[in-house]
């Protein structure tokens, strides 16, 4: 592993274990195995290295959203797929994901808070267009594209976050295709109602 690659997962093991402001950049440079300054050269301050470690795996993410995206599907099976694929990165990318969390829930001002955002706003905008491009199979969607947006995002995120509150480091879990199925089943039947 370069040094690019080795300050990353340091940085998002620490990020993780203790926030990223209660993890500092002599901290992570140890870690690393690297001077201050080597970091510094690599990424500029602590921001661009929170930067650079969102972007890896929120990449990740986008990709494979903007795969099922592609494949003009009806909605369930459309938002199955991105079920899927939201579980199984954040089952995968587990640090990377509950990072996120974290940051877009701490202050409003906070650094953290607004590196994550515009990665969150991205997100919930493609869910958005999903919505927004069923109005034919859905109907009139009246304004509420938003607000199933922010529903469907909603209980992906509380499915993820429950199921990875109690694991240790080393454990894994994971949603079954089956209960992936339920789960949008279930949105679907709101939406219907």
């Amino acid at each position: 592993m370069d040094n690019k690659a080795t300050i990353l997962k340091c940085a998002l093991d620490l990020f993780y274990a203790k926030g990223y402001d209660g993890a500092g950049v002599q901290e992570i440079a140890d870690a690393a195995g690297i001077t201050k300054p080597t970091l510094y050269h690599y990424f500029g301050s602590k921001k661009g290295l929170l930067e650079q470690v969102l972007a890896v795996h929120y990449t990740i993410l986008e990709e494979q959203i903007d795969q099922v995206i592609q494949q003009k599907r009806q909605v369930p099976g459309m938002l199955y797929e991105i079920a899927r694929a939201f579980f199984d990165f954040g089952f995968q990318n587990r640090k990377s994901y509950l990072l996120m969390l974290a940051l877009f829930y701490s202050g409003r001002e906070s650094e953290g808070f607004n590196t994550v955002y515009p990665l969150i706003q991205r997100f919930y905008n493609k869910i958005v267009g999903v919505f927004d491009n069923a109005a034919d199979e859905l109907g009139n969607m009246n304004g509420r594209e938003k607000d199933f947006a922010i529903g469907f995002i909603g209980i992906l995120d509380h499915h993820l976050m429950l199921m990875n509150q109690n694991l240790g480091d080393d454990e894994v879990t994971a949603i079954s295709n089956e209960q992936t199925y339920q789960i949008v089943h279930q949105f679907m039947y709101g939406i219907y109602s």
